[in-house]
């Protein structure tokens, strides 16, 4: 019957979706985003604090800081003359001897000093233009003491910390403490101590003190 025609493809009711639940959903996806930008912010801290050390470590060898004192091993290289490329070690009065030059000081000089100062004694009487590089070969010692394993002085490295040096002497012994630990700086005194903990630096030369613990 035309009267009674049915549109058999009458698309149905839009079905619609409980505000609690939409709210619900929203609020996940928000904690989530939360979580993530926590979770980002807190690994650009730990490159960030990476990358502190890293430049730390770098200063410590860094020629125009780094001072040459009795322990240290110098390499010193001049372009094309073998004969004048060598090791030699900082002795005790600090003074060495080196061909063409004669006597001069290494303690108490930084590595650019050095070079600079090979440089122009090998200038003009001996070499027209000499090309010297100057680098640590050895680094001199620092020491420990107290209650650690392996007493004594232990070649020094870049970017040590008191942890690495503890690792180093062999770690801590039973009796020793856990918060009394003292750092004497190269050259200072007893009454020069100061009180360390793990992260701090350890320079050439220190002196790492760990007490026993009565408790």
């Amino acid at each position: 019957d035309k009267g009674c025609h049915v549109n058999k493809y009458r698309k149905s009711p839009a079905m619609r979706i409980p505000a609690e639940k939409t709210t619900a959903v929203a609020v996940f996806y928000i904690q989530k985003a939360v979580v993530f930008k926590r979770a980002f912010l807190f690994l650009v801290m730990l490159a960030g604090l990476a990358l502190s050390s890293l430049t730390l470590a770098q200063e410590a060898v860094n020629p125009a800081s780094y001072v040459l004192a009795t322990g240290d091993v110098i390499y010193i290289r001049v372009y094309d003359e073998d004969d004048l490329s060598m090791r030699l070690a900082v002795p005790a009065d600090g003074t060495v001897r080196y061909a063409f030059v004669g006597d001069f000081q290494l303690a108490g000089k930084t590595i650019d000093q050095v070079e600079q100062e090979i440089t122009q004694r090998l200038l003009g009487d001996y070499l027209v233009n000499p090309q010297v590089s100057v680098s640590v070969a050895e680094f001199r010692d620092f020491f420990v003491q107290g209650e650690v394993a392996n007493t004594g002085g232990i070649p020094w490295q870049p970017g040590l910390t008191v942890r690495t040096a503890l690792n180093l002497a062999g770690g801590l012994r039973e009796r020793a403490s856990k918060s009394k630990w003292f750092l004497v700086p190269e050259g200072g005194r007893e009454s020069d101590r100061r009180r360390v903990s793990e992260d701090d630096p350890v320079g050439p030369g220190d002196t790492l003190i760990i007490e026993q613990s009565f408790f």
